[in-house]
Order: C-alpha cells, then structure tokens, then sequence
C-alpha cells in the first residue's frame, strides 16, 4: 500500500493463482489532525489464471497387447494428462510412431482414447512405438505408448470331461493334491499355454494355475460339509483369451474324527434315600457329528465312577437309575462320571460329571450320647438352675433332624423342666439331697414319628446344711450271774443312734457328763460302745449320762441311761414266755418296750422285768409287791393266766396283739399222781446286744423246760402228803383261815376283804 497520499495497492512479490488464487486483508486511512482520526476498509483481491502451467501425463509410458483379428475401433487404451491452470482444454495427438496409420486418438472424458484405426497383420508390424502428445493450446507434453501385436488365438483348452467326482477323507492334512484337472490346446506358443482357475472362491481349496492340481489349504470337516462342487477354468494365454469350464465334486468321506458331546458339560439330578432300587434319577444325552458307526453312542459307567455300584446307566437311553437302596446318612452326594463312547475304530469317549443328591427322609430315630446320663448337683442349688443340656443328634437333615425333648417317666412331682427345644434341664424346686438324694427320670427325644429314651440320674451332692439327730436312748444290760466265764460281752455292744441327714459329714461323740466312771466307753470317732468290766458282778445299777455328737458345725445333745438288770434262776423259773403277732426286734425295742411293760404293770398291777421276733417271743418275769409274803414274783402259772386273761387289756395298752401260749411241752402229760405239769425257762445262752433306735438291749436267750407240781395242799414225791395250808397264817390278822381239801379260804374280819383281807 502506497503510504503517501495515493492509496495504490501494488504486487510485492510474485503471485501464482494455483497455489493462492484469493487474498483478504484491511486498510486504514488516517488524518494528521489532533486528535489523528483514522477510517479502515476491507479489500479481497482474486488472482486470474494466465496459462502459465504445461500439461503433464499421469505416467510417461504405457504398454498394450492386440491381437492381430483385433475389429476396428477396438480400444486399446486410455493415456490420461492434467494441467494446473483453470479451465484449460487438454487434446491429444499421435505425434510419431503410427505406422500407416493404423491407430487414432480422441478427447473423451478428459482422457485420450487409443483406439484401432486400421486392421492389423502380425506379419507386418508386430510392435508399434507410438509418441502421443497432450496440448492446451500453447503448452503440451508427451509420452510414450508399446503396442505389441499378438498372433490370433484359434483355438480354445479342452477338458477331457465336462463334470469329474472325487473322494477325499476329512481328516487328509492340509496341502494334500485331490485331484489334478487338465486340459489341451491345439495352439502353440502363448496361445497354448493354459492356466487353470477356479470360478467361486472355496477356501477349502486352490488350483495350481500351471498344473490344475487341485490341494485343500483348509482342514475338511464332513460333519459341516459333505460334498463340495467346483466350478474349473482352463484358459489360454492368446490374444483374446480363450477357456473351457468343468465341474469338479469332490466328496469328503467320514473318518471317526468327532467324539461324542454331551448335551449339558454336567448332569444334576436328586432322589430320596428310600427309593426302591432301578428308580429313575435322570437321562444324560449326547450326540456325535460322524456318521454310520462312527455315530452311533452309548452309555457307561466303565472306566468311570458308579457310586461304587450304587448306579446304573441304560447304555442306549443313557438313563440313571440306582442298582439299591441308598442313605443319605452315609453318602448325601455322589460324583459319579459317566461316558458316552461311539462304535468307530478306533472308539472315541466323552466323560461327563454327574452330581446326584441324595434328599433326606426321616428313617433315623435321635440317638443320645449315652443311653444313661449321670448328671451332679450341688443340694440347695437356686431354683432356675440349667443342671444340664441333654441333647440328641439325628443323622437326618434339615426338617427331620429337629428333635424335640421331653420327661416321659419319673418327674412327679414336677421337680425338673427340659426344654422342648434346647434339652436344656432346669431345676423347678428346691433339691434337699436328705428328702431325695437322686432323682430318675426317662427323657425322650422325638423327631416325629421316631423316638429314642434315655435315663437320667441326677444326683444330689450333699452339703453341711442339717445338724446331727440323736434321741435320748438306753442301754438295757440284762447280766447273768453264772459260774461259767465268757457271759459278759467284753466287745462292742452297739453304737449311739445318731444319725446325720448329711451322708458326707463325719461326726464326732463324747460324753458331757454322767460317764465320769467310765462304765460305758465311748470311740469317739465311730461312736460303738463297749461295757466296763466293772459291770460284771452281781449289783444292778442305773446311771444317767449326757451325750454329745458334733459333725464340725452342728452339734446334738441326748440322754443316756444305763440300766443293768441281773437275772437270776429264780427269774427265770418264774418266766413266761409270750407271742406277739406281726413284731420284730427292733420295733419291739422301739417305741413298743415301754408300752408293754405299761400293759403288762396295768394288767397285773406290779412291775415288770422283761428278760428278753413275725411272732416275737418275749420272755419276762414278775415282781410280786413289796407287801407280799414270801415268794418275789409270780408263779409262771399265774402269771401266765393273769396276762392270758387279760389279753385284750394288754393288746390295747401296748399296742400289740398277744397269741395263746405254746405250751406243747406239758402235752404230752409226763406228770404222774396228780402232779400238773409246768414250762419252766432256763438260762441257755446270752445274746449280743439288739439295737434300735432309741434301746441298746441284751436279751438272755432261755429254753423250755418243765416241772411237775402236786396240787395246793398236797406234798410228798407222789403228793401224799397232805399239808395244812393254814399254818402259816396267810389270811393275816385280818381274817381266819379255814382249811379244806386242796387249799384254804379266809373268812374276813368286819371292814376287810381281799382273798388274803389284805383290802380295808
């Protein structure tokens, strides 16, 4: 831009429209004033093509081949040149080579067209060197083009068969010749040279084009395709090309190349444990792609797992079925591998993965750890107590293993609860191991409509929680005197009827007080009592002690009382024995002894000394009152009859039921004259002490003898003798004694009676 005052816009440098043909830009106009003011402008410029570029070919040589029959106005070929400039018009031209002529060119399409002008002779002219130019009007350029003129092609290849059939197996390896394809040419030269192709392209096969040897360059797969059908052309090399088409089928034998596939990669089936045997579980199914024999499948175990023979597979169907009766308790899954085999040759096999579930069913009871439990607990435990958790297992599952629990026997009163659900066994009452020490009880476990029992023990440990019992009690020593040594019982005569309600304490005894003579001694440890050897003499004697017994916590105190009774023969003569009904030792001793010598001193009114089993016999005699004269005790005989006819009275006082007296002894009559026969008692032998619970007692063991009596009033060896009863005044001074034959009456002064007028 001209910056004086003109404004021209003038070329800087060279402009070339093909490589920018429009230009943009702004100019600004500007004053001198002050402020400058200034005004801008926009300006394009387009640059005119002038023909400043040569046309140019595309490539500087082209070659063609024509056959000498070639029709006028054949094309040969199209040259083709551009040029830079804008709307320029291209024409081309033959500048030299076109020999007579036999070639022209023409424009078309921005192209030039050689075409044949003329008819050729191969004879004359075999190559043509032709120079073509292409101009715009004032610039051009050149190229070369070969014609080469061909002999003409008179003659066609020729199969020896319009259709070929061929056999190839599939498993053949890639590269194996099928066949080889050829064809003749009557012409020589290039015209007879054949090359073969083929028309479709199967990429299973190629041709060789020189020699028509037809090669797989895929593998073959009958099961995808049988049979394939070529389509083969052999064609010349002549100037036009000349061909014969034949149609080759090749079929692909079957070889055993597939082995069979199942249809599912594994197999899941479920069957419950009490199946019978040859029940169905499931079908497995395979297929294979060869054919005939090679196809053809069926089913094994062999070689495979069968559940160690618990199944069975139908070779044709391929159905499972068990061979016997299962349990799932045992074996819940199996994993068996079937095959499928085919009956080519050689065979092939596929396995399979069978997983076969065996579903439960309840056929198995509960079944506890032990059939019997033995289960401790301390006494006294709070009430709410879990002493245990008795449970059961089931070999079942899921539903049919849940087991229920429950006390069948021996909970009542209801002292325990087992939980229906846990087995957990929970205390109800307070457990005092004195009022039960061990509680049984059955205990079921139910998995309906199986059962299974079991025995519970629970055992009660003790604990200190109950002092020691002692009652106030007596050693009753009935003493012998005889001359014969060996009567007193020199070793332990019983032990103090203590008792502990608490088994695991040990008690220890002593004597507080009354003992200070040491007539009984005491182990202190064990309780038993032995007698002083200061008690063997002829002196009765009753002592009073106090006795103490301890178990480290609690203690108890009783009263002792010793009576030592010393019996005499004269006692015994004057002993009865009497029977009591439903008795033995012990309950006599205790609490019936005092009773029946209460019975016995009401009946006769008088003490009584007892010399002592089903039917107890109980051996005692009578003290006759103080006032009495003469004898000490009563006769047996009046004493037998006394108590004999006083029985009811006895029965009622004692509480115990008197039999009639065993006098077998006097049956027999072995008294003569009169005489009455009488049972007497003697000493035979003493007894060890009997205890009970509150009276150590030594009974003197009698036998039974016997006495012949004259009767009152008679004496002598054969009761001859008559005796005067009066004399020795039995009626007292209160009466007068009237004798008579077989005893004596008292007739009773004025305000006494009584058989003797003992009674005022």
């Amino acid at each position: 831009v001209d910056h004086g005052t003109t404004g021209w816009i003038v070329v800087a440098s060279e402009l070339d429209r093909e490589a920018v043909d429009f230009y943009s830009f702004g100019v600004e106009a500007q004053d001198q004033g002050s402020p400058p003011m200034a005004s801008s402008a926009s300006v394009s410029v387009t640059v005119l093509d002038v023909n400043d570029n040569s046309p140019e070919f595309t490539q500087r040589e082209y070659s063609a081949r024509l056959n000498e029959d070639a029709a006028v106005g054949t094309s040969v070929l199209t040259v083709s040149a551009v040029d830079r400039d804008a709307n320029s018009v291209i024409t081309y031209q033959i500048s030299s080579g076109n020999t007579r002529n036999r070639f022209s060119i023409t424009s078309q399409s921005g192209g030039g067209l050689l075409s044949l002008a003329l008819p050729l002779d191969y004879k004359l002219e075999r190559h043509y060197l032709l120079t073509v130019a292409a101009s715009d009007g004032t610039r051009q350029d050149t190229a070369q083009v070969v014609v080469n003129v061909t002999d003409a092609n008179t003659h066609r290849p020729v199969f020896q068969s319009s259709h070929y059939t061929v056999n190839v197996n599939e498993d053949r390896p890639v590269g194996t010749t099928v066949v080889v394809i050829s064809a003749t040419d009557e012409d020589t030269g290039e015209n007879a040279r054949i090359t073969y192709l083929m028309e479709d392209s199967i990429p299973q096969f190629r041709i060789a084009p020189d020699t028509g040897a037809v090669t797989t360059q895929m593998e073959l797969d009958y099961e995808d395709q049988v049979s394939y059908t070529l389509a083969i052309t052999a064609r010349d090399n002549g100037i036009p090309q000349k061909s014969d088409t034949t149609y080759l089928e090749i079929l692909v034998s079957d070889v055993n190349d597939n082995a069979p596939q199942f249809l599912r990669d594994s197999y899941q089936g479920s069957v419950y444990e009490d199946v019978p045997a040859f029940t169905s579980v499931l079908q497995v199914s395979a297929t294979d792609r060869d054919s005939g024999l090679n196809g053809r499948v069926f089913y094994t175990f062999q070689g495979g797992d069968d559940g160690d023979g618990d199944f069975i597979i139908e070779s044709t169907s391929g159905i499972v079925r068990t061979l016997r009766r299962l349990d799932r308790e045992n074996v819940p899954l199996y994993a068996l591998r079937a095959y499928a085999v085919d009956k080519g040759v050689p065979a092939r096999r596929t396995p399979v993965e069978i997983q076969v579930t065996v579903l439960d069913v309840n056929d198995n009871p509960p079944v506890f750890e032990r059939d019997e439990f033995d289960i401790f607990v301390e006494e006294n435990s709070p009430i709410g107590l879990v002493v245990a958790r008795i449970t059961a297992t089931d070999p079942d599952e899921g539903p049919n293993a849940q087991i229920m629990y429950q006390i069948v026997e021996g909970n009542i009163p209801e002292v325990f609860q087992l939980d229906i659900f846990s087995g957990e066994l929970t205390a109800l009452a307070d457990l005092d191991y004195e009022a039960k020490a061990e509680y049984v009880m059955v205990v079921q476990a139910t998995s309906a409509p199986l059962v299974s029992r079991a025995t519970v023990h629970v055992r009660l440990r003790d604990a200190n929680d109950n002092s020691p019992q002692l009652r106030n009690f007596e050693i009753v020593f009935n003493n012998y005197i005889t001359n014969r040594s060996g009567s007193f019982p020199g070793g332990v005569i019983g032990r103090i009827p203590a008792r502990d309600p608490d088994v695991s304490d040990s008690l220890t005894y002593s004597f507080e007080q009354g003992n200070e003579l040491n007539l009984v001694l005491l182990d202190p440890h064990t309780g038993d009592l032995r007698l002083s050897p200061a008690l063997d003499n002829n002196r009765p004697l009753e002592a009073i002690m106090r006795v103490s017994v301890s178990d480290g916590v609690h203690s108890a105190t009783a009263q002792c009382t010793l009576r030592v009774t010393v019996i005499t023969d004269e006692m015994l003569s004057n002993s009865i024995t009497l029977r009591l009904a439903d008795m033995s030792q012990e309950r006599f001793l205790s609490p019936l002894l005092s009773l029946f010598l209460e019975g016995v001193a009401a009946v006769l009114a008088t003490d009584t000394d007892v010399a002592a089993a089903r039917i107890l016999n109980v051996s005692l005699s009578v003290r006759l009152p103080a006032s009495a004269r003469g004898a000490r005790f009563f006769s047996s005989e009046e004493l037998q009859e006394r108590l004999y006819l006083n029985r009811s009275l006895l029965a009622a006082i004692s509480a115990q039921r008197v039999l009639p007296f065993d006098d077998n002894i006097c049956l027999r009559e072995p008294c003569e004259n009169y005489m009455r026969c009488v049972s007497v008692l003697k000493f035979d032998s003493s007894a060890p002490f009997l205890a009970s619970d509150t009276v150590l007692f030594r009974p003197i063991h009698p036998v039974t003898g016997l006495r012949c009596r004259c009767p009152p009033g008679f004496t002598g060896d054969y009761c001859e003798t008559e005796v005067d009863l009066c004399f020795s005044s039995p009626c007292g001074s209160n009466g007068r004694c009237r004798s008579h034959e077989g005893g004596y009456t008292c007739e009773c002064h004025e305000d006494f009676t009584g058989e003797h007028c003992e009674l005022s």
